[in-house]
């Protein structure tokens, strides 16, 4: 039964609740976003309850049985190397990203494999109607898939259509369309979107359904809505990319049940999203021979190693500033590392204008991609190109030394796997194992001492 209804002010911004309306919030100080909510009271408490009545009950640790978590694999070979291996049942995962992206697209796509051969799908639909998710899937060329399309907003009228039909996976595009009835804020706010997340993730965990939420981004690039809808969730992947390109990133930044930070490739084509078996090639196959300012580094992401360029221009300064600028590197790296060269490689830079960017849209940031860095910075500098089947792994410390780096063997490998005849390391990285037979490894100790083999 319904009891008292209570009003108060929750800021849209940060989720901060006020008694009273406030012009500015206290908690992150942005004004005008307090909003009155009014909730009804129930006696209805949102437990782990499951769709068939069952309560959870507590029991002794040592009474818990465990198993590994049971994965699906989907056709997706690259989606499942960014969840850890395949969807975990029961779990809830969140993907964000820019507007047409290919969020809606990548979904609609696992909806077709896993309804194939892995179970039942209900794929919940607050953007589009089910007519225009059939038009989308005739393009995909996944029509002839009878998984269930519902084209609905209202939780309570969600969660009936899950009890009756028992599916398992779900996906629910987009959350921020999604409303409580019981709560009088507009969809997309933050209690709407927390309380929604919070049924879902109950659902899931009670019935062991893996659901997929979509969320959208805000201008600066996060997720919108509270910021513990990240916590709340198992898995949250950002989809990357540029519309106006082909390419997009799948790129993990929590996983309950995988490793962090793996991404996956795929390439925008008319029939959907394909998987970039090799991401390698794709960076390096626009090259251009003989060029100056660039360099090839072996960067891991998570658990796989890939080949990417970086590209340096450094021009004398017109103003009394020298302008710094980096796209898909870190801006405060790149500064650093131009105060070594200056003061450990005697290259004057401090009157240079210098730009850097990772070809082929692919962002890195980790410290073995110091060592290409500087080497493209000197190449532009000296006008002197590096040699093509080169390629550079090392991170550098502000003395000038060159520092070990992890996986060296599996870096070196990917290397030699692509045709690559010679690559610099970190002299500490020699030992412990066996080069591959096909690549000179070089063992370098300064950056000194990196610039003048590479260039002299």
């Amino acid at each position: 039964m319904a009891k008292k209804a209570k009003t108060h002010f929750e800021c849209q911004a940060c989720g901060y609740i006020s008694p009273k309306y406030l012009g500015r919030c206290p908690n992150c100080g942005k004004w005008n976003e307090m909003v009155e909510v009014k909730t009804q009271e129930t006696e209805d408490h949102r437990s782990r309850v499951s769709l068939s009545g069952k309560q959870a009950q507590p029991k002794k640790l040592s009474e818990v049985t465990t198993s590994k978590e049971p994965r699906v694999k989907t056709r997706m070979g690259e989606l499942n190397r960014v969840l850890g291996g395949g969807v975990v049942p029961g779990s809830l995962v969140l993907i964000g990203g820019d507007p047409g992206i290919g969020k809606s697209t990548l979904l609609l796509q696992v909806s077709q494999q896993l309804n194939l051969t892995k179970g039942q799908v209900l794929y919940v639909s607050g953007e589009e109607s089910a007519e225009q998710i059939k038009m989308r899937a005739e393009r995909l060329g996944s029509a002839g898939n009878d998984f269930f399309v519902y084209a609905e907003t209202d939780m309570s009228l969600i969660r009936k259509t899950i009890e009756e039909l028992r599916p398992d996976y779900v996906i629910i595009d987009s959350i921020q369309t999604m409303i409580q009835p019981e709560i009088t804020s507009a969809s997309g706010s933050v209690s709407q979107v927390r309380e929604t997340t919070a049924e879902l993730m109950q659902i899931a965990k009670t019935n062991h359904i893996a659901i997929f939420i979509v969320g959208h981004v805000t201008k600066e690039g996060a997720l919108a809505g509270p910021r513990m809808l990240e916590h709340m969730v198992d898995t949250v992947l950002y989809f990357e990319g540029d519309r106006h390109h082909t390419f997009r990133i799948l790129r993990a930044v929590k996983n309950r049940f995988g490793s962090t930070n793996e991404i996956g490739i795929f390439e925008m084509k008319e029939s959907g999203l394909a998987e970039v078996l090799n991401p390698s090639e794709v960076f390096l196959e626009e090259r251009l021979e003989g060029a100056t300012g660039s360099a090839i580094v072996v960067s891991m992401e998570g658990s796989r190693p890939i080949l990417a360029e970086v590209q340096a221009l450094v021009t004398p300064t017109l103003f009394g500033n020298a302008r710094r600028t980096a796209t898909g590197l870190d801006y405060n790296r790149v500064a650093l590392i131009m105060a070594v060269l200056e003061k450990r490689a005697g290259l004057l830079l401090q009157n240079q204008d210098a730009y850097l960017k990772a070809a082929g849209g692919v962002k890195l940031d980790e410290p073995a991609i110091d060592l290409a860095i500087a080497v493209s910075i000197a190449s532009s500098y000296k006008d002197k190109g590096t040699q093509a089947s080169e390629c550079f792994i090392g991170e550098i410390g502000l003395t000038g030394e060159i520092r070990r780096v992890n996986r060296i063997e599996q870096r070196v490998k990917e290397a030699e796997k692509l045709g690559f005849k010679k690559v610099y390391i970190p002299k500490n990285n020699l030992h412990g194992w066996q080069p591959p037979k096909n690549i000179e490894v070089v063992g370098i100790s300064t950056i000194s001492e990196a610039l003048n083999r590479v260039f002299n």
